[in-house]
């Protein structure tokens, strides 16, 4: 998935977005508010884990600020504020979860994969179409019983057409999903990875719209 991070702390960001890309997770990272508002309003994230003791605008005021726009992204709230009064405002303004610092990094991929879940209406962490079955845990797709490991690029992808099965993604659209904002992508680089993919779980398993993108079909 991809998750929009939202920490000044140099320390805490690096060690978050080393481990959530070591769990295929696409990251973007911000270190004020200003740009934490700015990005989750123009760009499509499925998480955004905010601290609340952001330079230029305060995390709460990042949130205030989103949910009144309409923006509906789960935001799991990363912060050293323990108090409880904060963390009842921070719910009450509309997050989805809360998490103290320090933390041990399995709960927070743990929580990540909750609040994902509640937003795309899962109740547990696969998805699946009929076809395919991709388990967010261990990061294994399985077809007709076989199981095949993916690549980090490979199950972004397969993972951005499973949340939305039925719906055509373009271009554009898998690549925002596929490769953070600063990593240079060659033209063809989404096609070759559904090349990729079709060859270890099957050729039917995406399908091209022809001028539009691709999609995986939806459960009957």
């Amino acid at each position: 998935m991809r998750i929009l991070l939202a920490e000044d702390d140099a320390m805490i960001g690096e060690a978050l977005e080393y481990a959530l890309n070591n769990s295929d997770h696409v990251v973007d990272w911000v270190r004020d508010g200003e740009s934490a508002l700015l990005n989750a309003r123009t760009e499509p994230f499925d998480v955004i884990l905010l601290d609340l003791g952001l330079p230029k605008l305060d995390g709460m005021e990042v949130l205030r600020q989103l949910r009144r726009s309409g923006n509906t992204t789960p935001v799991l709230i990363v912060t050293a504020r323990d108090a409880v009064d904060m963390r009842i405002k921070g719910l009450d303004l509309g997050a989805d979860d809360y998490i103290i610092k320090p933390f041990e990094m399995p709960e927070m991929l743990a929580r990540i994969r909750a609040v994902f879940r509640r937003k795309s209406g899962h109740a547990d962490s696969v998805l699946e179409n009929g076809m395919l079955s991709l388990n967010l845990v261990t990061r294994v797709v399985t077809v007709n019983g076989s199981d095949f490991r993916l690549s980090a690029r490979e199950y972004a992808l397969l993972e951005a057409l499973l949340i939305r099965p039925g719906a055509i993604l373009s271009r554009q659209d898998l690549e925002s999903r596929v490769y953070q904002w600063d990593q240079e992508v060659e033209s063809n680089a989404i096609e070759f990875l559904i090349h990729g993919l079709r060859k270890k779980i099957g050729t039917q398993s995406i399908k091209n719209v022809r001028g539009l993108g691709w999609m995986v079909s939806k459960q009957d």
